[in-house]
């Protein structure tokens, strides 16, 4: 008995289980960041030496386009021709505007249909561009490199950037707005007074918001608010309505609210001092004009925003 007794013992302790192993609690980390994302709190200040006010949407006039493949010699344009190719900045983090389509690995929008409209007008094929991606915070440093030829980035035409670039007439009228989660009760900009707001760096937008919001957030690129805005770590994004609804595109559960409270007209930018090249480019615009091709580009990515509206009027100070 006593044998048996101590073989039931050791056949329990053999099938026990054993201690109950330590219980794994998960703990719950922040979403990480974009890169080189920061927290700004005040309004940037404008360069040293800017002009208080300007008529900043007053181009050049153009002269008659000459024709594709023969450019006036000596010219800007001319140096393009040789070269074999327009360099132009533009975006791909913009739907709509300027991105790249993931099914061809090409950058598309309405920003890069411009570009290539001068191109066009250059060498006879819209084809002959290459485009170099600029974030907004450098359009100006590409320009004043000589890196690219033009940018047609959704760039404001403002007078502090008069100071370091030369600007073609506004080519599309753009305002900013607000973007946010749905049903997350913000309507408009008077919304964002106890709201964390992201922007990209080098925008007008972030000097247009960062005194409205309690907490604005610059990043480099719009698409890396709309993850911040999708993990909540923002309530709204504020940018020009063009971008805005691209995000919205792209995020079925958001929404742009409010009336426009500024006014963003886009210019392509020129290097300083170019002043053929602008006025070649001005041409190219007044054609686009005329005969239709603005309101097809616009017809091809621009929808979203409404019927087509009249291409902007032209304004030149001589």
């Amino acid at each position: 008995m006593r044998r048996l007794a101590l073989a039931a013992v050791m056949l329990l302790g053999a099938c026990s289980a054993g201690p109950a192993p330590s219980q794994v609690v998960p703990r719950s980390a922040p979403a990480p960041q974009p890169a080189n994302a920061s927290t700004v709190s005040a309004a940037p200040s404008s360069s040293a030496g800017a002009p208080p006010s300007c008529d900043a949407t007053a181009s050049l006039r153009p002269g008659p386009l000459p024709q594709a493949g023969q450019m006036p010699e000596g010219s800007t344009m001319a140096k393009i021709a040789q070269r074999g190719r327009l360099i132009a900045g533009v975006d791909q983090n913009s739907f709509l505007m300027g991105f790249r389509n993931s099914f061809t690995g090409e950058i598309e929008g309405f920003d890069v249909d411009v570009a290539r409209q001068i191109a066009k007008a250059v060498f006879g094929d819209e084809k002959k561009v290459q485009f170099k991606v600029v974030t907004a915070a450098e359009r100006i440093p590409m320009l004043q490199s000589g890196a690219v030829d033009v940018v047609v980035r959704t760039m404001t035409i403002t007078c502090d950037r008069l100071k370091d670039v030369d600007f073609s007439q506004v080519y599309y009228q753009a305002g900013q707005r607000v973007l946010v989660r749905r049903n997350s009760g913000i309507t408009g900009v008077e919304g964002l007074a106890d709201k964390r707001v992201c922007v990209a760096s080098g925008s007008t937008s972030l000097g247009n918001v960062v005194n409205r919001a309690k907490t604005t957030v610059s990043v480099p690129n719009w698409t890396d608010c709309l993850v911040m805005l999708q993990q909540g770590q923002t309530d709204a994004i504020s940018t020009d309505d063009t971008i805005l609804a691209g995000l919205a595109a792209q995020d079925p559960y958001t929404d742009v609210v409010g009336a426009r409270f500024t006014d963003e007209s886009y210019g392509v930018g020129v290097p300083k001092g170019q002043e053929d090249l602008v006025r070649f480019v001005n041409g190219v615009l007044e054609r686009m004009r005329t005969d239709g091709t603005w309101r097809a580009i616009y017809g091809r990515w621009l929808t979203p925003l409404g019927p087509a509206p009249a291409p902007p009027v032209a304004r030149y100070r001589d």
